[in-house]
């Protein structure tokens, strides 16, 4: 026997072995995730949530919400910003560790409205609350520095998403009540073991720490926050203007897991190189920070197309609520057939809808069902 078969049958033996692990994982996979009910939320639970969010510093709170320069999660630092912009009941600041822009993940990128060094020197007596959205790093020393720092004035911090990671590298967490997305509590239970998960909960509030499962749970959260600072009416406002017409803090936890077709999804869409596709979004004046966010953040996360931004001009367009937002691509254009719809007419949580639709019929069911998981959203209620 040659030298080249001995090497080439080694190394069919390395790949059949891998395939059997790999195949013999996939197996172990749950087939589907649990169809759930989300329990329901007893009145005292609701209102001891929003009145532990009650502001404690100003009449009109300062709200800051920070992010890492290189990649920050795109929904959970624009859809704060958006809609408590929109509510009008707060300040609201959008911050980078660093100078520059702020290049979010899984799509888009925008112009902060400070570094948070900028925000020290103007605010020496810190925030009233701060928003940690997901990162790409959970132990930035810049960040975890500085949330640190807002906790010690008295700011409420509150984790979005996978920003509980963050947060709970700061050691905010530490013995408290919490939550995160799916994907990540594992991880979080493991680093930080004395903190108490708390399932079925869409966010959860322990004193002046709040925490919220995935991407999509940012909205409740914010339109609580929203109650704790302007009342109930208000709240129902902003909620009706997002299209959202009741929410809670009620999850079914259990519908949410990492199953075979997730997996099957995952490695089916990266594998399909030659279905690869750059959608265009175009970005124009007022266009609702919200909706854009959580269409190019679905768009990106197929696993088969990529969201781009594009305008005329290699220029800042400013949204609706006043975030900048910097074009990937200087186009006057796109094919029609890689055309996104324009983000100006839809409410947010119908834009949601809608993009999940349209991705199901480009793609199939599989991928917007593996896309919501992705988001941790469980539809409208």
């Amino acid at each position: 026997m040659s030298l080249r078969i001995v090497v080439w049958s080694g190394g069919l033996g390395i790949v059949l072995l891998l395939l059997a692990v790999g195949a013999a994982w996939l197996l172990s996979l749950p087939s589907a995730s649990l169809a759930a009910v989300p329990p329901a939320i007893d009145s005292q639970e609701a209102e001891a949530a929003v009145a532990a969010l009650k502001p404690q510093k100003r009449e009109r709170p300062l709200i800051a919400i920070v992010g890492i320069n290189d990649a920050t999660e795109t929904t959970d630092y624009l859809m704060p910003y958006g809609i408590l912009r929109r509510a009008d009941v707060a300040d609201v600041v959008a911050l980078a560790t660093g100078p520059g822009p702020v290049k979010l993940f899984p799509a888009l990128q925008v112009e902060p409205d400070a570094t948070v060094a900028e925000f020290d020197a103007q605010h020496p007596e810190g925030a009233d609350y701060v928003i940690v959205p997901a990162m790409m790093r959970d132990d930035d020393a810049d960040v975890l520095k500085w949330i640190k720092s807002q906790a010690a004035k008295g700011a409420t911090i509150i984790g979005i998403c996978a920003g509980a990671k963050v947060v709970g590298a700061s050691g905010l967490l530490d013995g408290k009540r919490a939550t995160t997305h799916w994907y990540s509590l594992n991880e979080l239970r493991e680093k930080h073991p004395t903190i108490r998960y708390v399932a079925d909960r869409r966010f959860v509030v322990d004193q002046d720490v709040a925490t919220t499962t995935g991407i999509t749970a940012s909205m409740p959260m914010m339109l609580t926050l929203i109650e704790a600072i302007a009342g109930r009416d208000k709240a129902e406002a902003v909620g009706r203007d997002l299209g959202l017409a009741q929410w809670d803090a009620r999850h079914a936890s259990a519908a949410f897991t990492f199953t075979r077709p997730f997996a099957l999804t995952a490695i089916g869409n990266t594998l399909a190189v030659l279905g690869h596709e750059q959608l265009g979004i175009e970005l124009a004046p007022d266009m609702d920070e919200v909706s854009l966010a959580l269409v190019a953040d679905a768009w990106s996360r197929t696993y088969r197309s990529r969201a781009v931004t594009f305008a005329a001009k290699d220029a800042a367009i400013v949204s609706r609520n006043g975030i900048r937002v910097l074009p990937d691509q200087v186009a006057a254009n796109w094919p029609a057939e890689r055309l996104i719809p324009s983000m100006v007419g839809p409410r947010p949580a119908k834009a949601l809808d809608q993009a999940l639709g349209d991705i199901s019929a480009r793609y199939g069911a599989r991928t917007t069902d593996f896309v919501a998981m992705q988001l941790e959203y469980p539809g409208q209620p």
